[in-house]
């Protein structure tokens, strides 16, 4: 446990007293300090308080920080490909086949896993199991993802999530010959009744979901496509595609029962970018295609 002591010596401290706590400490999330506060682990003045206190001038406010709890998760040494990576955020291109983060089933081998190795400094808003991780893909979709290493950097990520200011565009190849060279698939989606596993295109407990979408190239009874994400629901190029009629290739959840034997939809993140959390510049990065993926691009033409 380390302790920390602020005193309010001035009138224009006198707000809510998370806000002068993460002014004095710009380290410190208001979301961590409020936890913080209702652990009761902030006092004024010797006594515990509530999260809309507002402060005076000479109070005294004691911060206790709580240990860091130990994850169970096992760091696990990884030959990860960092595309950038300072204090606060690390862009890391995931490649086809692993696991975001630990979950029944999937308790090693994660990307998690190996970020816990290159790393020791990850954020804790999300927990044991998925410190860092600010957003997720697939299993088997290929590509880039931003990773917090403190809380206040995960949750200005999150924030950009929240206002649609994050560029995430995505390279698929979809069954079928879309006609038309750009669209806007806006529908909502929710989970499946029918199959709690799969998410679908619904009224019912449903959250909104925007997907933009262009041909790159026709390719006779498919189409090669880029998607770009304005919003973030689970599944969703994969849901929205298939909800036009255009599923993606190699889908074993949302493509039809005939489709390519390619371990896992044709899906790569090819374009994030952001504002950095402390320097506000504007990041842009871009993974190319990998191997297994071009690969099957160069037959679809040949053919």
């Amino acid at each position: 446990m380390n302790e920390n002591m602020i005193i309010v010596e001035n009138e224009e401290l006198s707000d809510r007293i998370d806000k002068v706590i993460t002014a004095q400490n710009s380290d410190w999330s208001r979301s961590q300090v409020q936890q913080w506060i209702k652990e009761g682990n902030v006092t004024v003045n010797g006594q515990k308080i509530k999260s809309n206190y507002k402060s005076n001038p000479g109070d005294k406010i004691e911060i206790t920080i709580p240990s860091p709890e130990l994850l169970d998760v096992i760091p696990e040494e990884m030959n990860l490909e960092i595309f950038y990576e300072d204090s606060d955020v690390l862009v890391v291109n995931k490649p086809k086949g692993m696991v975001v983060h630990p979950a029944p089933g999937h308790y090693s081998g994660t990307l998690v896993n190996g970020l816990m190795a290159h790393c020791k400094d990850l954020s804790g808003i999300n927990g044991v199991l998925r410190p860092g991780i600010v957003h997720r893909i697939d299993k088997d979709t290929s590509g880039l993802l931003m990773v917090a290493k403190n809380d206040l950097a995960h949750e200005s990520l999150v924030q950009q999530l929240v206002d649609k200011t994050v560029t995430r565009k995505y390279k698929a190849i979809v069954h079928g010959n879309i006609p038309h060279d750009q669209g806007t698939i806006d529908a909502p989606i929710g989970r499946d009744k029918r199959d709690r596993q799969s998410m679908t295109v619904t009224d019912d407990n449903s959250k909104e979901a925007v997907t933009h979408f262009n041909v790159l190239e026709r390719l006779k009874d498919f189409t090669y496509i880029e998607c770009q994400l304005e919003t973030g629901r689970t599944h969703q190029i994969r849901v929205h595609m298939k909800y036009i009629g255009y599923p993606l290739a190699g889908d074993p959840k949302y493509g039809p029962k005939k489709t390519l034997s390619i371990g896992g939809q044709a899906l790569h993140a090819g374009i994030l970018g952001f504002i950095h959390p402390r320097t506000k510049e504007y990041l842009e990065f871009e993974a190319p295609l990998p191997s297994e993926f071009e690969a099957l691009l160069e037959e679809l033409k040949s053919n």
